[in-house]
Order: C-alpha cells, then sequence, then structure tokens
C-alpha cells in the first residue's frame, strides 16, 4: 500500500513566550529574566523541527501567529483530525480560548483549499484541547483520550459520534502531565509509550488491556519530565526532544530511529514535539512500513 504524505499544521513562533502560568511547568518570572536569548532559541528551534519533519518527506502547513496568543504555537491543541474531519478544540483556560476563532478560521481556509473536507465544532460547554488530549492509534483504530486536567470526560463521547471510531478515555491525575500526549505516544507498528503514573489506576488497567505487554514501552518520569512522550512518529522515526539512553535503547530494539531535536525552550511552557505539530492526514486506513508491524 502507498503511503500517504504526512502532513503537520504548525505555527511560527513569532509570538510565543511564557507570559502567564496555565501548567505548572510555565513560570513568566523565569522567562522574563532571559526573554530575549529564550526568543531566539525558540526560533532556531522550532525551524529544526520543521526543517527535520520535511526532511523526512512531510509537507508542513502554516497557521498565521497572533499577537498575544502566545500558546498558538502548539498547535496540536487546535483540533482533533482524522480522516479529513476536523474537531475545532474548545480550550479550558480563558488564555488560550482568545486562539479558538483564529483556529477556527485556519481550518475553513483549509476545508476552502481542499486539505481537508470538513469541519466540525464542540456541543456548548464541553472542553476538549484538541489532538493534545486525543491520541489517534493506526494499529488499534482507537483514540486514546485524556481527561481530568484540562479535557471533559464527556468529549470521549463526541469524539467517538464524531469520527464513528472507538475512544477509550483516560484519566490524568498528575498536573504536570496534564495533557495526554505528555503521557503517552502511540507509535507505528502498535507500540505505545506511556507514563504509568500519570494516570489513575483504572485508566492504566485500560492502556494495559489494549496493549499487549511486549507493545508497551514504560516511560520514566525522568524521562517524561523531558518530554520525551511529547514525541512525533513518521514511519520508523521519532523525534523527541530529548531522551535517555536506555528509552532510546528501548525504542532502536523495536526498529525505531530516534530523531533528538532540542526544544527547551518549549519545555518552559509545557510542551515539545507532538504539541508543536497537529498531523492533519491521519486516516484509520494509514498505512505503516511492513518491518514496523508488531508481532
Amino acid at each position: 500500500m502507498q503511503r500517504a504524505q504526512a502532513c503537520f499544521l504548525m505555527c511560527p513562533p513569532n509570538h510565543f513566550a511564557v507570559t502567564y502560568a496555565i501548567n505548572p511547568w510555565m513560570n513568566p518570572a523565569d522567562w522574563s529574566k532571559d526573554a530575549r536569548a529564550l526568543t531566539a532559541t525558540a526560533h532556531r528551534e522550532w525551524e529544526h523541527l520543521s526543517s527535520s519533519l520535511i526532511d523526512l518527506g512531510a509537507k508542513v502547513e502554516l497557521v498565521t501567529p497572533q499577537p498575544g496568543m502566545p500558546d498558538m504555537v502548539f498547535t496540536a491543541n487546535s483540533a482533533v483530525v482524522l480522516d479529513r474531519k476536523a474537531l475545532l478544540a474548545c480550550f479550558l483556560h480563558p488564555e488560550r480560548q482568545r486562539e479558538q476563532p483564529r483556529f477556527a478560521k485556519t481550518f475553513r481556509a483549509l476545508q476552502a483549499r481542499g486539505v481537508i473536507d470538513s469541519v466540525v465544532a464542540l456541543p456548548v460547554g464541553v472542553v476538549l484541547e484538541g489532538a493534545g488530549d486525543c491520541v489517534w492509534d493506526t494499529m488499534r483504530k482507537v483514540f486514546w483520550m485524556g481527561y481530568g486536567q484540562r479535557s471533559d470526560a464527556a468529549a470521549s463521547d463526541v469524539v467517538a459520534d464524531v469520527f464513528g471510531v472507538e475512544t477509550v478515555a483516560l484519566e490524568l491525575v498528575d498536573p504536570r502531565f496534564y495533557h495526554l500526549d505528555t503521557a503517552l505516544c502511540a507509535l507505528p507498528g502498535g507500540n505505545v509509550m506511556y507514563l504509568p503514573d500519570a494516570f489513575a489506576p483504572a485508566s492504566l488497567e485500560l492502556i494495559k488491556a489494549r496493549v499487549a505487554p511486549a507493545q508497551r514501552i514504560e516511560v520514566t518520569t525522568e524521562d517524561a519530565c523531558r518530554l520525551a512522550a511529547n514525541a512525533v512518529a513518521i514511519d520508523d522515526n521519532v523525534l523527541l526532544s530529548v531522551c535517555s539512553d536506555r528509552l532510546r535503547g528501548e525504542l532502536e530494539q523495536r526498529g525505531y530511529r530516534v530523531i533528538e531535536t532540542s526544544l527547551t525552550s518549549f519545555r518552559r511552557s509545557g510542551g515539545a514535539a507532538f504539541c508543536l505539530t497537529l498531523r492533519l492526514d491521519g486516516c484509520r486506513t494509514l498505512a505503516v512500513a511492513d518491518d514496523m508491524v508488531a508481532a
């Protein structure tokens, strides 16, 4: 089966900064002490991530950054996209709610250009912070959906109805791992990276019930705090900010090529590679390399 070209939505970090605190990672006072250098670093790191994706054959669509919306750079939170359908996000915090009309305009423009086919809004009163809390697992044909920190458990029924796929709701219990994409990554071939301590006991059992032991890659708290699970996978390539030798070895043993791309400035806001991208070409029939299919 021929693979479609991977396509990601990204937003240049023209206005990125840590100017407020809505998660434990964010410290505006620390950012302001070295804002000029950190801003320059953010631009270099973003450009390197974008170039790395393009070097792997991906296409990058861009959102126009807006003043006063520093977190627009984290496009993973803008929507959930599958089978050319986009379910627009609704943010919990007022600081990010300002982004919603801008992202809605972006997705309408993508629809007009034929990049996606349809755009759907969440029911009023339901909070879901996009793909940051809704991770598509291609091999299992399910959405893993995080709730309890920034998204509502009720959103799982909406996602299931909109996309017509099973949605597994997982309760997040550690404020440091406020979005699912900071604690779980579904990789090509069926492997799943995850931080066990980020989940309520019942949710951890849901993961174990659906992911065979040989396909589980447990991430340590140390690696999770490096946002190593906040990774982007294209075929057998796994792009992440940084990871331990142990995690790199586990990934390489399973046939993955680990590509580290420093994202230290964005980690100050609680985001890394996955947060900075939104995959637009995801579909239930997305092909993966034969040698990546888990036994």
